[in-house]
């Protein structure tokens, strides 16, 4: 297999995270929540970087959740000598001790500084940052750290601010707001509020299931992880990665069995599997059989047939306001007259969908939704 050959390569990837700083490697705390995050020493900030620890895998999604235009540096641990289960359509199952951390940040304006509150709106670049040997702090605006982390009871999700001076992230279980603004090619500035959620918030999303409300990851799937990452030694897929560092079991080896969501932005895809991906991953967290959403009737996961389940021609049930005075979640042909690109595109709490993790629009992905249902066929009575 193609992998097979890159094979010194995963050696590179994680031996190019860990620096020269052997002072201690990740810790998993089983009934303690620090204060601080470099406790969890899965980061590792050396002099203006910031870099991963020994063993620790950065990771990416094939189209991730939109967060205010925020950067993401995903990383996942796994306790030596444990794997994950692999599972074809479902989050794999992790092993007691597995850390996961997903830390947000923007790249600041040529000349600002973080105390302006000046960020870049523009495209993602974490893995050509991490080829380079890190994130340079010089030129970021680090927010927030996320860590999920799986106890015996089950995971939990613990939200750590970074400070002014970027040194290390605080535990914040009550949450806070940031007041930064977007800053776009054209220099104009947008003033919004970046909340970061409170511990309890983060079950908003994470517990998937609205009978358990147990917390869960959402992106360690096999349809979110199916591709190429760029390491410091050169590009494997990150599941060829994973099952060589013995970090999971039971990958099919004809790659052709594993479910691949589309790239949101990657135009080889047609539009039908990019919009797809977004709304999968933006909405079927709480929009599937047994997510909070459930009672909608509608379900937004990759395989939910085209028809009123995916939106077309169906009534909303409790949307309120946020209908916008339009009658159909999706009317084909024409998305001026569909909920969806109302919500979308709305910032109203209230009114907007996703109904958390953002205060601005996403133009480019309600473009994607407004295109797709521009060349959606069929008629509503």
């Amino acid at each position: 297999m193609r992998w097979l050959k890159l094979l010194p390569l995963v050696a590179a990837l994680i031996l190019a995270a860990c620096g020269t700083d052997k002072v201690k490697g990740p810790t998993f705390f089983a009934d303690s929540n620090p204060q601080q995050l470099s406790e969890w020493h899965m980061l590792k900030l050396n002099g203006n970087t910031l870099s991963l620890s020994d063993r620790v895998m950065p990771y990416d999604l094939n189209t991730p959740l939109f967060s205010d235009y925020a950067h993401k540096l995903r990383t996942v641990w796994i306790p030596p000598g444990k794997s994950a289960k692999y599972k074809p359509h479902d989050t794999f199952d992790l092993p007691v001790g597995s850390v996961i951390t997903k830390t947000f940040y923007y790249q600041l304006p040529s000349g600002a500084d973080r105390q302006s509150g000046q960020v870049l709106r523009n495209s993602d670049n974490t893995e050509a940052l991490l080829k380079q040997g890190g994130i340079k702090l010089r030129s970021v605006h680090l927010v927030e750290t996320r860590i999920l982390v799986h106890r015996k009871e089950g995971w939990v999700a613990l939200p750590y601010v970074w400070n002014d001076d970027q040194s290390d992230a605080v535990l914040k279980r009550t949450g806070d707001i940031k007041q930064l603004q977007l800053v776009r090619e054209d220099h104009s500035a947008q003033p919004f509020d970046y909340v970061v959620p409170n511990a309890n918030q983060c079950a908003g999303c994470h517990a998937t299931n609205a009978e358990t409300r147990a917390i869960r990851p959402i992106g360690i799937k096999a349809r979110h992880l199916n591709k190429d990452f760029t390491y410091t030694g050169g590009t494997m897929n990150q599941l060829a990665a994973w099952t060589r560092q013995s970090m999971l079991s039971g990958v099919p080896s004809d790659t052709a069995q594993v479910p691949r969501n589309a790239l949101w932005g990657d135009v080889s895809f047609s539009i039908d599997q990019r919009a797809r991906s977004y709304l999968d991953i933006n909405c079927s967290h709480c929009h599937n059989l047994h997510g909070a959403a459930d009672t909608s009737g509608l379900l937004l996961e990759p395989d939910s047939p085209t028809g009123p389940s995916l939106g077309l021609c169906k009534l909303p049930i409790a949307a309120g306001t946020g209908t916008g005075g339009r009658r159909f979640d999706i009317v084909p042909g024409y998305p001026s007259q569909s909920i969806f690109s109302y919500r979308i595109g709305s910032t109203k709490p209230s009114e907007m969908m996703p109904e958390m993790g953002r205060a601005t629009v996403h133009d480019e992905g309600l473009k994607l939704i407004d295109d797709w249902i521009a060349q959606l066929r069929g008629q509503c009575g």
